[in-house]
């Protein structure tokens, strides 16, 4: 018997994980584009120069013994022959059959129609991003060192962030202090003030959470100086830069896209129903009319029991236990184990802020300060499958000795477009 997983994000390793546990001779196969699980929740520490990109990269052959990993994008499902179509890096296609099939593939950039957002915007989903976003900030604070005219210096020290969900908030919360590092090396930037905006269309910093951890936030993120705006966003983008929903033109060289995500473009061509753009599946996690069929993560419409009538965030909570769940399900499919239902109530959420602030609530209990800082470092650590240790020594380095601050250059513009179906390689 082969399972086949697509996707290796939170929902496909977890799923993997747990089906390794519960079934014996069973085959078990991961598809996915690179040789790792990506830990997302820390790649805005990634861009700001705190930790190493392979701190958040746990290699799946590794941490997942006895489970086959298959590189390549998934293009097509043959549910009637059983079969999955998928291209490896070097654009060969290959076709593998499935007993079971777990379809995890998870999600990319939220696009919005506003004129210029596309070309000068980028994402910020996958390590390429998270490299390119540190290489260009501090490319555009060494451009400003060199820089004769005033606009011009202006312009490359004003960064732009939009969305205010978690992503968003935490790489404008590390910004400051990131760029405050790069221009004390340059006694040219001496006086020079850098600006950090953050811009939503919510009322709120972090409108999804508890209003008191999105108070918490919004006072970080003023305190460091950085312009809060809310009900605003960008109503277009040139390579001047963008101009604001409240008429305000902002010169920048700078424009970082947080504002969501959507389920990745193969659930759209699966000929599957739908909602919301995600994959409709029972509180088993199956695809309704076909029982060897599982959905979960931000790919899956998965029925929030805890709330009737909706369904589950797009959460990394959330997909790593539908995942753990399909696991045991599948293997309750093949005769081994029983098959659960998912319901989850939330336990809290983390939000690191950087610079030894963050805002957390686990059990629901209000956090804040360095304590926060402490029980969301300990929870990342927790729920990261590997590299533990070395994560914590890159914490220690930067304390100890501050952060590095060169540009690589390895990932270009035109590598990581906002537009992709897969964020986590760049395009060639």
């Amino acid at each position: 018997m082969r399972v086949v997983i697509v996707g290796g994000g939170f929902a496909g390793y977890h799923a993997a994980k747990s089906l390794r546990k519960e079934a014996e001779d069973v085959e078990i196969v991961v598809l996915n584009p690179t040789d790792y699980f990506l830990y997302l929740p820390l790649l805005p520490e990634v861009a700001a120069g705190i930790l190493d990109p392979r701190r958040v990269t746990v290699s799946i052959p590794e941490t997942l013994p006895g489970v086959r990993l298959l590189l390549g994008k998934a293009t097509a499902v043959d549910f009637d022959a059983r079969a999955v179509t998928y291209t490896d890096p070097e654009d060969e296609e290959h076709r593998i059959g499935y007993d079971r099939l777990v379809l995890a593939a998870g999600s990319v950039n939220k696009l919005l129609p506003i004129p210029g957002v596309p070309e000068y915007a980028h994402g910020f989903r996958g390590v390429p991003e998270a490299l390119y976003v540190r290489d260009h900030v501090t490319r555009q604070i060494e451009l400003a060192a060199s820089a004769e005219d005033p606009a011009e210096r202006d312009a490359r020290c004003t960064f732009v962030v939009v969305g205010a969900g978690y992503t968003g908030t935490e790489v404008a919360a590390q910004g400051p202090a990131f760029t405050d590092a790069l221009a004390a090396r340059h006694p040219e930037l001496a006086g020079q003030k850098i600006r950090w905006l953050l811009l939503d269309v919510a009322e709120r910093v972090l409108p999804e959470l508890d209003k008191r951890l999105g108070k918490t936030a919004d006072e970080v993120l003023r305190s460091r100086g950085v312009e809060v705006l809310m009900k605003t966003s960008v109503d277009h983008a040139d390579e001047k830069g963008v101009t604001l929903t409240n008429g305000d033109s902002v010169p920048t060289r700078t424009l970082v896209w947080c504002v969501g995500v959507r389920p990745d473009p193969l659930v759209s061509d699966l000929g599957l129903e739908t909602a919301k753009g995600r994959l409709v599946v029972t509180a088993q996690l199956n695809v309704p009319g076909r029982d060897d069929v599982f959905a979960c993560g931000d790919a899956a419409a998965v029925p929030d029991l805890t709330r009737p009538g909706e369904y589950t965030a797009m959460t990394a909570q959330h997909a790593e236990r539908q995942g753990k769940l399909a696991g045991r399900n599948v293997a309750a499919s093949l005769g081994q184990g029983r098959t659960g239902t998912y319901r989850h109530h939330d336990l809290g959420f983390v939000v690191d802020l950087g610079a030894g602030a963050a805002a957390a609530n686990p059990l629901h209990i209000p956090l804040s300060g360095r304590l926060a800082k402490a029980v969301t470092r300990g929870y990342h650590l927790m729920a990261m499958p590997g590299n533990r240790v070395r994560t914590v020594a890159d914490w220690a380095l930067e304390a100890l000795t501050g952060r590095q601050t060169v540009q690589l250059g390895l990932v270009r513009s035109r590598s990581v477009p906002l537009d992709t179906d897969s964020p986590e390689l760049p395009r060639r």
